[in-house]
């Protein structure tokens, strides 16, 4: 495979974001696409509705990020209108410590931004993970942050909050 070709099925992690704004299944889309068929849509076509966020869940210290892999004793995903969860882990699952540290996501969709940021506290609240550390905590305490909630923070903003919030 060239790597042009290789650029062209990559899939970013935070596609179920656009999916959930959009309406259209990327994936889905990707593999029709590359199979021969004509793209279903143009650009114009995509509406944008609403808002998206994602959390990833990680199995790691949720405040210095040290890996926790393990055996997952308890596994208990969110749910409800407007929430969706991509992963791949189960009670009884064994979380390998030489891979990415990544062992799921929780994406929820709103009419607006708050919206989407209530469904995910609740989301987050409802999320059991046992046996493991996870970065869950973090995600909780930065959906209630202030200036996160507020909107405009930049990929600096993590950073500056673990400097002021050290543990």
């Amino acid at each position: 495979m060239s790597e042009e070709t290789q650029t062209a099925t990559r899939v970013q992690v935070e596609h179920p974001v656009t999916e959930l704004i959009t309406g259209v299944d990327i994936v889905k889309t990707q593999i029709l696409v590359a199979a021969g068929e004509k793209l279903p849509f143009t650009q114009k076509d995509i509406q944008i509705r609403g808002h998206a966020i994602e959390c990833r869940v990680n199995a790691e210290d949720p405040y210095n990020f040290m890996p926790s892999p393990g055996r997952i004793t308890m596994w208990h995903a969110p749910g409800g209108p407007g929430v969706r969860v991509d992963s791949h882990v189960y009670t009884n699952y064994f979380v390998p410590p030489n891979y990415d540290s990544m062992i799921g996501k929780i994406i929820t969709h709103g009419d607006t931004r708050e919206e989407a940021m209530a469904r995910m506290r609740t989301a987050l609240l409802e999320t059991l993970v046992e046996g493991i550390n996870t970065n869950i905590a973090l995600h909780r305490e930065l959906m209630v942050d202030a200036k996160f909630m507020q909107g405009g923070t930049n990929i600096h903003y993590l950073e500056e909050w673990l400097m002021h919030h050290k543990r």
